[in-house]
This record gives C-alpha cells, sequence and structure tokens, in this order.
C-alpha cells in the first residue's frame, strides 16, 4: 500500500478558536498544533468541548472567532466538502455507513472526491469511467486488506461484528486519501480484543502511512498508548497539554476527571 510520507502531510494548527451557541461558549480561545504523523489526543470530561472542536475542524460548525490552518490553507469557515477535498477525513461515534451496503461499496463512498469520470460517462459506462471504477475498487481493497476486513468486501456492512463495522468506517475515511484523520471515539463500545485490533490499526495509519491523526476517546489506555501529544479540555478551555505522561499527572487534569474532594466537616 502506498504511503503519503509526513513531507507531505502539513501540521494543523488551531489558534484561540472560540465558538458561543447563543450566549453559551462551547469553546473558549482553545489552541493545538497537530505536527505532521503523529496522534493528537483531545480529551477531557463530558461536555469538555471535544465535540465541539471535531466539528469545527470538520467544517460542520462555524468558529465565533479563531482560527483553522492546514499548513498555508486557512479551513476556518469552510463547508464540510470543502475541508474534505482538502484532506481532511472523519470517523464518527455512532456508525455512519449505509447497512446493506457491501463493505465494497461502502469503501467507494470515500473515493468520491476523488472520481474524474463525469455523471454521463459512468452512466454510459464508457471505457474511461469503467477503468478509472476498476483502479477506485482496487485501491479500496488495498485499504480493506490494511485494516484487517479483506474477507468481508462482499458482506453488507450493517451484517459484520460491531468492531468489524468500525473498521470498515475507518477504511471508508481513508479511502479518501486524507492528510488529516480525525476520530471521534474509535474504540467505543468494543470488546477487549476488538479495541486492541483497532487501536493497532490506528498506529499503523500513523506509522505505515504517515497520515497525521486527531483522537478523541474516552478509554485513556488507549489514549496513553497511542497519543504522541494530548490537550485536555474542560469546560470549553485548555487545561493542559503535552506528552500523555506528563499529562495524566498534572493536577488541573486529575482534579477535571475525578473532582475535588468534599472538604471534611469541621468538629462541632
Amino acid at each position: 500500500m502506498t504511503t503519503p510520507g509526513t513531507t507531505d502531510v502539513p501540521p494543523l494548527r488551531v489558534r484561540d478558536l472560540t465558538v458561543r451557541f447563543a450566549g453559551l461558549t462551547a469553546l473558549d480561545a482553545v489552541g493545538l498544533t497537530v505536527e505532521p504523523g503523529t496522534v493528537h489526543a483531545v480529551i477531557g470530561p463530558n461536555g469538555a468541548g471535544k465535540s465541539t472542536t471535531f466539528n469545527v475542524l470538520s467544517g460542520v460548525y462555524r468558529a465565533t472567532s479563531g482560527t483553522v490552518h492546514l499548513g498555508e490553507r486557512e479551513l476556518t469557515g469552510l463547508p464540510p466538502h470543502r475541508i474534505a477535498e482538502l484532506g481532511v477525513a472523519r470517523t464518527f461515534q455512532n456508525l455512519a455507513l449505509p447497512p446493506h451496503t457491501t463493505v465494497a461499496d461502502s469503501l467507494l463512498l470515500g473515493r468520491h472526491r476523488l472520481t474524474r469520470a463525469g455523471f454521463v460517462a459512468a452512466g454510459l459506462r464508457l471505457p474511461s469511467a469503467i477503468r478509472e471504477e476498476r483502479a477506485h475498487r482496487e485501491r479500496a481493497a488495498e485499504i480493506a486488506e490494511f485494516v484487517g476486513i479483506a474477507d468481508q468486501l462482499t458482506t453488507p456492512t450493517g451484517s459484520l461484528p460491531y468492531g468489524a463495522q468500525k473498521l470498515a468506517e475507518l477504511a471508508r475515511a481513508l479511502c479518501m486519501e486524507p492528510k488529516i484523520l480525525l476520530l471521534d471515539e474509535p474504540v467505543a463500545g468494543m470488546t477487549a480484543d476488538e479495541r486492541r485490533r483497532t487501536s493497532a490499526v490506528i498506529a499503523g495509519v500513523r506509522d505505515s502511512l504517515g497520515i497525521s491523526i486527531v483522537l478523541v476517546e474516552h478509554d485513556m489506555g488507549v489514549v496513553m498508548r497511542l497519543a504522541d501529544e494530548v490537550t485536555v479540555l474542560d469546560f470549553g478551555r485548555r487545561i493542559a497539554a503535552g506528552p500523555p505522561e506528563r499529562v495524566q499527572n498534572d493536577p488541573a487534569v486529575v482534579q477535571a476527571y475525578l473532582g475535588t474532594p468534599d472538604e471534611p466537616e469541621a468538629s462541632a
């Protein structure tokens, strides 16, 4: 499987990102940098602003202020399809693949932005369109092999075990040939074996393909094993950032996750 290499992957820079909804501040001047070919985890308690961050990075939400740059290209305010065209792919916490479509055809959905044949050429089955479809199917099969689902290409995605469905969604995102991959809770709901398998695939995406990954995940064991850098959010603000071994012992992070101990009652 061909690899883009980190020289082709620009850094993702988020600066002073602020998002407000009807007076509620969901993100407050958040900043982070995802270095090429690294896994950058964004963690925090429920309601910390992780999903809002992903929704801004993928164009679902518009930032109130602040900027997002992929290399020299500004992504701030672009619609989702333009951000995808510039090399940002996303998976979702809830499965987002058509259940009755085969795995092979589901992966082809990820090739849509790379398709050059026009609607008429495809409809008339012109030789150029046939050649292009064959090339896309071959690439999708390569990616299925990479994530470990090559033997399930003819299976409807809805018939796969849950862990394999999540891997199919990851493969669909990889079929977009992204520079940045946004993974929203990729191991949520999995068995221990499925978590290990998926974690190994994610590590392979970074190490073998050189793709940068932004990871939102509640499983701290997975975060600590995979992440090169961690940004911690709490109530929409960044409270810590750095290597995982440093962040996990940060007093502000411990308090955000565990809360402040109750004060002992004064003796009478």
